[in-house]
């Protein structure tokens, strides 16, 4: 159980660093919110989620790093391109303002894991998943075990979500065929703050990839970095 301690310590640097960022953001970009959470070399980490169950949580690895260094060609931010593998129970992930969970097949959670993953989104994280093919059911479990009382909602084209650095109007890019069902961006809503956001027969983190290893149309992938760069630069910017 993480100690009431380490939230609240957790909680007032991930304010203090809004704060901050609230001034940079209003200076560089015009944003008027920011949640930025700094690491000591003067930039800030994203994280990726172990989990347990058997899901290839760790696949693609090329994804994150490809889409922060696309994101900062076009966004004054310094976020390290480097990123750390954090375990879905492990308190590190209190130190980390953003992180992603993708991959195929189970996820598997105990209740410390899901207090843990909770505690860290009521104090400011902000958690993207990606269904690799085969996680859906698996997804939609952990977040009910997160939030029972809250459901996924799809959200339309014209949320501020797509409309951040980049005008995406037609919505989510379809990397994969999948089941051959329209990607679908939906979220999870704590206290009026988005904390999850789940894409669905989308498989964007693919295109994140380098190109040679999904060998996506490069006007896709495009499309994929930049609905990448809107959801970045929305989850650091909510307060």
């Amino acid at each position: 159980m993480i100690s009431n301690r380490v939230s609240v310590q957790s909680k007032f640097y991930l304010r203090y660093m809004k704060i901050f960022l609230l001034l940079f953001f209003a200076v560089f970009l015009s944003i008027p919110d920011a949640l930025i959470l700094a690491q000591d070399n003067g930039e800030f980490k994203l994280a990726r989620i172990k989990y347990d169950g058997g899901g290839d949580w760790y696949n693609d690895p090329s994804a994150l790093s490809n889409l922060i260094r696309f994101t900062k060609q076009h966004v004054p931010i310094t976020i390290s391109e480097s990123y750390d593998d954090v375990d879905i129970g492990s308190s590190d992930l209190l130190n980390y303002p953003f992180a992603i969970m993708t991959g195929h097949g189970t996820i598997s959670t105990t209740s410390r894991e899901i207090e843990n993953l909770r505690s860290w989104l009521d104090n400011g994280g902000f958690l993207y998943i990606d269904d690799d093919y085969g996680l859906d059911e698996h997804v939609r479990a952990l977040v009910k075990k997160l939030y029972p009382e809250q459901e996924l909602i799809e959200l339309p084209f014209d949320h501020e979500i797509y409309n951040q650095v980049f005008e995406i109007d037609d919505g989510l890019p379809k990397i994969h065929e999948h089941d051959g069902l329209p990607p679908q961006g939906l979220a999870l809503f704590h206290q009026g703050k988005m904390v999850i956001f789940y894409t669905y027969e989308s498989n964007l983190s693919d295109a994140w990839t380098n190109p040679e290893v999904h060998n996506p149309p490069p006007v896709l992938r495009e499309e994929a970095l930049r609905m990448g760069t809107n959801l970045l630069v929305y989850a650091l910017t909510a307060i």
